[in-house]
């Protein structure tokens, strides 16, 4: 006979991809949203499940909360550091995506989706994700972020108007890849008007060299203060690893069988209109591993 810890431990087992997507959704960092579900499951088993009529939408409660609770810590930290921070991407070799990454990607996440939930307030973005991406109720939504029905669907139009002016790329891959193809080539043999003409006129570059070089890391607006920036992938001594990111065309770099780069396209109309880079060896090593493993 199962007893209560079993059929726990079972029913959070059978739910963990699930509340992984929760969480990545919410935190936009693979390794804080694998903390979130383990702190959730911290949580959870030692809790009283008696009252528990419906174990997929306690857990993903619980999970939203964890998330909440961490969100809010880093917005304190980032206020205080004004650093550039790309949340992370889900790397995977090109036509490889595989079930993990469809499950986290399910609802077409793109890199530039993300960047711009991480731009809102903790309780926006609690309540985008939990009603616009996982279809929860406001009345349960609501005392999460301590607001009644009314305020917490208010909170998620606000992230929803801020949502449709993320860029969502072209959903013809090939294209993408041609328009990433042509900006390395490009960028090799210091073509400045070809960079130009293929990005858009306010195209937006990010990067990201980590925590150990905080002062690298940089936005940067306009074709050709971009087009100025087109190093990193320029160097001849670089390999260039064509992966998927969040499930759009982009490449992973190395230099002297080293990571060296991400880069992250968000293709338009045959334009580059975002180009995020993380340039930290560290987390290039834990987030591109899938591709970096074939290298």
């Amino acid at each position: 006979m199962m007893g209560e810890n079993d059929w726990l431990a079972e029913g959070f087992e059978e739910q963990r991809s699930h509340l992984r997507a929760v969480a990545f959704r919410m935190l936009g960092s693979l390794s804080e949203a694998d903390d979130a579900v383990q702190d959730a499951w911290l949580r959870v088993s030692r809790a009283n499940t008696s009252v528990v009529e419906n174990l997929g939408g306690w857990l993903t409660t619980i999970v939203a909360r964890v998330c909440l609770n961490m969100l809010r810590a880093r917005r304190v930290r980032r206020e205080e550091s004004l650093e550039v921070h790309l949340p992370d991407p889900v790397i995977s070799p090109m036509g490889e995506l595989g079930p993990e990454g469809e499950a986290l990607l399910a609802d077409s996440v793109g890199l530039a989706l993300l960047v711009v939930l991480d731009a809102l307030a903790p309780a926006e973005r609690l309540a985008f994700v939990l009603h616009d991406m996982f279809e929860l109720p406001f009345e349960e939504i609501a005392p999460m972020v301590g607001r009644s029905p009314t305020a917490a669907r208010q909170l998620a139009s606000r992230a929803r108007r801020r949502v449709r002016g993320a860029d969502i790329p072209d959903p013809d891959l090939t294209r993408q890849r041609a328009v990433v193809d042509a900006f390395f080539l490009a960028a090799r043999v210091g073509d400045f008007d070809a960079l130009v003409a293929l990005l858009h006129p306010e195209v937006v570059l990010r990067v990201d060299f980590g925590p150990s070089r905080p002062a690298a890391s940089m936005m940067v607006r306009g074709a050709a203060a971009v087009a100025r920036q087109a190093r990193l992938g320029a160097n001849p001594a670089a390999l260039l690893h064509p992966a998927l990111i969040n499930g759009a065309a982009g490449v992973v770099i190395t230099l002297g069988g080293q990571p060296h780069g991400v880069m992250a396209f968000t293709v338009v109309n045959d334009k580059v209109v975002e180009l995020d880079i993380i340039a930290d060896p560290e987390r290039i090593r834990r987030v591109a591993k899938a591709v970096l493993s074939g290298t």
